[in-house]
C-alpha cells in the first residue's frame, strides 16, 4: 500500500470570472520510507497538492489516500514554507509543542523534545529564542518540531528556499543523513532542480496551473550521497535533461 496515493485529483476555487482550476487530474504515489521531490513553475498548484495531502483542503473530485484512507487533518506532518516559530516560545518550547498538542505532559513533551536537539544540530540552543538562531538553525528546529508529528509521512514545502546557497546545502546533506537514519516518507516541494535530484529517489514534474504531473523520473543515485555528487558529469546531465524537460512543457503552455 502507498503511504501517499493521489488518484485523478482535481482542485477548483470560486473566482471571479467562474472557476479557477488549480490542479487537474494529478496521479501521484509515494512508497513507505521513500524520498519524493515535486517540482514545476510557480504557480502550478504545488502547495494546493500538499493542502490536501495534510487534509487541509478537500480535493474537487478524485481521491488523496494516505495509508489507504482519505487524507484528514493530522494525516501527515506538514512543514510550510515559512518556519513558522513562535517568537515567544523558547526553542525547546517550539519543538516540543506538538506533543503538547497531542496530549502530553509539558514536562514529559520537552525532556522528549531535547533528546532529539544533537541529531539536528541545535544541541545547546533549547533555551535561545527564536529570533537568536540563524537561518539554518531556525530551519532546524522547524525540521524538529515536524519530525515530532507522530506521522511516517512528512510534507516539506520548500523547507530551504529562503536560505543562502551555502547554508542550503549543508541543510539539503544534513537532510539525507536524518532521513537516512528515519526512513520516514518524503514529499518535497521544490523549485530547484539541482536540489530534487540530489535528494530524492524519484521526481514528478508538474505543468503550469492548471498543475498536472506531466513526468516521473526515477533518480539513479544510490544513497548515501554527498554534495561531491554535484560535480559528477551524470548528475549535470541529468539536471539538464531535467530542466528540458521543465522549459519544454512551460513553452508548451506559453
Amino acid at each position: 500500500m502507498q503511504r501517499l496515493d493521489c488518484r485523478a485529483v482535481t482542485k477548483q476555487y470560486p473566482s471571479p470570472g467562474g472557476v479557477t482550476e488549480a490542479l487537474s487530474g494529478v496521479d501521484l504515489a509515494v512508497e513507505p520510507g521513500e524520498f519524493v521531490a515535486l517540482i514545476g513553475p510557480s504557480g502550478c498548484g504545488k502547495s494546493t497538492l500538499f493542502n490536501l495531502a495534510a487534509g487541509l483542503e478537500m480535493p474537487s473530485s478524485g481521491d488523496v489516500l494516505v495509508d489507504g484512507a482519505a487524507a484528514r487533518a493530522g494525516s501527515a506532518a506538514y512543514m510550510p514554507q515559512r518556519d513558522l516559530l513562535l517568537p515567544w516560545l523558547r526553542v525547546l518550547d517550539n519543538a516540543a509543542l506538538p506533543l503538547e498538542m497531542a496530549g502530553m505532559a509539558r514536562d514529559a513533551a520537552r525532556r522528549e523534545a531535547g533528546r532529539h536537539f544533537a541529531r539536528f544540530g541545535l544541541a545547546g540552543f533549547e533555551r535561545h529564542w527564536p529570533r537568536q538562531l540563524s537561518g539554518g538553525m531556525r530551519q532546524r528546529a522547524a525540521l524538529l518540531r515536524t519530525y515530532l508529528v507522530k506521522h511516517d509521512l512528512l510534507l516539506l514545502d520548500e523547507p530551504f528556499g529562503a536560505l543562502d546557497a551555502l547554508t542550503r546545502a549543508e541543510m539539503q546533506e544534513w537532510l539525507l543523513e536524518v532521513w537516512g537514519e528515519t526512513r520516514r516518507t518524503v514529499l518535497f516541494v521544490t523549485h530547484d532542480v539541482e536540489e530534487a535530484l540530489f535528494l530524492a529517489d524519484r521526481v514528478y514534474v508538474m505543468s503550469p496551473r492548471p498543475g498536472r504531473v506531466v513526468a516521473e523520473i526515477t533518480v539513479p543515485f544510490g544513497c548515501p550521497r554527498g554534495l561531491d555528487l554535484i560535480g559528477h558529469a551524470r548528475f549535470a546531465r541529468e539536471k539538464a535533461a531535467l530542466l528540458g524537460l521543465l522549459h519544454a512543457r512551460a513553452a508548451v503552455h506559453a
